[in-house]
């Protein structure tokens, strides 16, 4: 058997096959295809492709994908990588992980994965288990609803309009009203570790460990309330004989578990991957002591609410395919709308709308149609969300819907095609913002307009293009009777305050074409050890042109690269281990890494050829002569305290120089080939 080792920031994984495993899945599994799961991306070149960067916030993309070497790289905040590193960044998991789940997107089986650390292999063998803990959990709400408990559940859903494709695709289930049977369920097949932070569970003091406390005295009496708080609402006892240690205690302070979800709707949460990682419950009784309306998991290794959007797995290829998106308030508001055939939805999940959703948003499409509730708190929450998506440089709509219709009402009164032509009317949001402002503040008075002005004014200052801002405040100038100067003068104010100012990157390092050539000379050696594998010529057969082997050769012997602003990148370069088929992965500065970046992904560029290669050596050679002529010139205006006979072989080699200038073929006649 063959064994390799992948690193990958510290991380390794062992994978046991004939082949190298990483290369083969790498080259099978297209960077662009993948990065394109998560990054909108634009063909900028025969084999380049740009974006905006999922990393860091930016309004212009710089962030390339090269199709042919299979590498990312922003030259805004440094990033860069292969597709494994990509994913591993961006899904915030290992890279054993990262392997697995580019395989999965494949379709490729994948070997026997063996973890690089015991930290390692605990950390993704626990996240694992709460993927499974949850998709079991799933499973067992989605069986519970067609069951006779479920009747109830089921009579909500029906009464909602759902029929039973739409249930099965959302995966819809119900809880039973007892809080042990889904932890029975689960007795002996998860650890505790991994039931305590999955979420679906919630803990009080058994009772006669209770009792036991009452014994204690005061010293207690908070350990107590929190328990009698947590005491179950149907009076059942927890059985001791199902108990979880809690961290910190001794062995026999134990608290009994029961299931958090109890008697509601379930509706899975998945990431865009379609991976079930948390609910929300949907309260069955109209008692309100059983808890609130909507109950959510709370965070968990595998779950931050804040940045999951709610249907995303299902919505995201009809977002790219119409080059909008339809963001709702509610889960059912968004289950609604997709059966009623609009595939392009989506929903804040359990939270309002944050940063972290806009830019998860943004890679797939920048324009989009928010439709929230009509009433107050729904206008508060689109102002909220569009003052997010206005600093994201969405293009953005607000659909209104009659009062006291929210999305699923909505379809369910007037139906599909009545919501999709409303969708269609759906106004400018500054045009919405406008009407807001003239109908909270009458403009007839000079104090309504200066109201409504401080109304628009920071919703105007979010907008990242002046061009833009200076627009809309002659149309919003127009609409509300005030002179636009004067608007244009409080926009000019506030954008001196801006915080937010964009910070310029520190100018790149400039280098010559020639330079360019033996950099992609040099980088040359990892494509061609990545593309070889397993083959190596035969004994007797003829050499290829090797690019990086000549340029390798000359600049060792002859030190060309000694001055010139590329110097640390062609050492860097130069020092490729021969186990070294990613270059990207060099440990290099972050200005070398972004000009090897720019070099390699500019689409000019053909395959090198040895004239363009010895075209480059000559013109560094070139420079070099000049460079030690402009020496030899300086040390001879210099030269009153050197004796005779070094003025005169300053006077030789300064003749020597201009000759070798003088030299079309500069014939090795390099200023390192032969003494100063």
């Amino acid at each position: 058997m063959h064994h390799s080792v992948f690193q990958n920031r510290g991380m390794s994984v062992a994978m046991s096959t004939s082949a190298d495993f990483k290369e083969t899945l790498k080259q099978q599994a297209d960077i662009v295809r993948i990065v394109g799961d998560y990054v909108k991306l634009r063909k900028a070149g025969a084999q380049n492709y740009s974006g905006l960067c999922p990393f860091h916030g930016e309004k212009t993309p710089s962030f390339s994908v090269h199709a042919t070497r299979q590498f990312y790289h922003c030259f805004g905040c440094g990033a860069s990588g292969d597709v494994f590193s990509f994913v591993q960044k961006i899904e915030n998991i290992t890279f054993p992980e990262a392997v697995r789940l580019v395989a999965q997107k494949m379709g490729v089986a994948l070997p026997k994965v063996a973890y690089g650390s015991p930290e390692e292999a605990r950390d993704g063998k626990h996240r694992t288990a709460l993927l499974e803990i949850q998709e079991a959990a799933c499973a067992f709400f989605q069986d519970y609803l067609n069951r006779p408990e479920g009747a109830k559940a089921r009579e909500y859903l029906q009464g909602r309009g759902l029929d039973g494709e739409t249930i099965a695709r959302f995966r819809i289930g119900f809880a039973p009203d007892s809080g042990f049977v889904l932890r029975d369920y689960f007795k002996g097949k998860f650890d505790d570790n991994v039931l305590r932070e999955s979420g679906l569970f919630s803990w009080k003091m058994p009772e006669e460990k209770s009792r036991s406390l009452d014994s204690v005295g005061p010293s207690a009496s908070g350990e107590r309330a929190s328990a009698r708080d947590d005491k179950d609402r149907r009076g059942t006892a927890a059985s001791p004989e199902f108990a979880v240690q809690v961290k910190g205690r001794k062995t026999s302070d134990v608290l009994a578990m029961y299931s958090k979800f109890r008697n509601r709707v379930m509706f899975p949460i998945r990431n865009e991957n379609g991976r079930v990682i948390a609910f929300t419950g949907r309260r069955l009784s109209a008692d309100e002591k059983a808890g609130p309306k909507y109950l959510n998991s709370p965070e968990t290794p595998i779950y931050s609410k804040s940045r999951v959007l709610f249907n995303l797995d299902h919505a995201k290829e009809a977002i790219r395919m119409l080059s909008y998106a339809i963001l709702v308030e509610g889960q059912m508001d968004c289950i609604s709308v997709f059966a009623a055939g609009l595939h392009n939805v989506i929903a804040s999940s359990g939270t309002a709308f944050t940063d972290a959703q806009a830019k998860l948003l943004g890679r797939f499409s920048k324009n989009i149609v928010v439709n929230f509730d009509p009433d107050a708190a729904g206008a508060h929450a689109t102002e909220r969300t569009v003052g997010l998506l206005v600093e994201e440089d969405f293009n953005i709509k607000v659909m209104r819907l009659e009062p006291g219709f929210d999305p699923d009402l909505f379809i369910r009164r007037k139906g599909r095609d009545a919501y999709a032509e409303a969708v269609g009317h759906s106004q400018r949001y500054f045009d919405y913002l406008i009407e807001r402002a003239r109908a909270q503040f009458p403009v007839r008075s000079a104090e309504g307009k200066v109201k409504a002005v401080n109304f628009l004014l920071p919703h105007i200052q979010r907008i990242p293009s002046r061009i833009v801002r200076d627009e809309l405040a002659h149309e919003i100038a127009q609409k509300l009777g005030i002179d636009s100067a004067v608007l244009r003068q409080e926009l000019r104010h506030l954008a001196g305050t801006r915080s937010a100012a964009a910070v310029k990157a520190p100018a790149e390092a400039q280098v010559t074409d020639a330079e360019r050539i033996l950099i992609r000379a040099l980088a040359s050696a990892s494509e061609m050890r990545a593309s070889e594998e397993h083959l190596s010529a035969r004994d007797g057969a003829e050499e290829e042109f090797d690019p990086a082997r000549q340029a390798q050769f000359v600049l060792q012997s002859e030190h060309l690269h000694a001055g010139l602003a590329s110097e640390s990148l062609l050492e860097g370069l130069l020092h490729l281990g021969p186990e070294t088929t990613e270059v990207m992965k060099l440990p290099l500065s972050d200005a070398d890494r972004r000009v090897l970046a720019s070099i390699l992904m500019r689409e000019e560029e053909e395959e090198l050829t040895a004239e363009q290669l010895e075209g480059a050596i000559r013109a560094l050679r070139r420079m070099g002569l000049r460079r030690r002529l402009e020496q030899v010139q300086r040390e001879l205006q210099a030269g009153r305290s050197k004796e005779p006979e070094q003025l005169q072989a300053l006077l030789q080699e300064k003749v020597r120089l201009k000759r070798a200038l003088m030299d079309p073929g500069l014939s090795r006649e390099s200023p390192a080939a032969r003494p100063a």
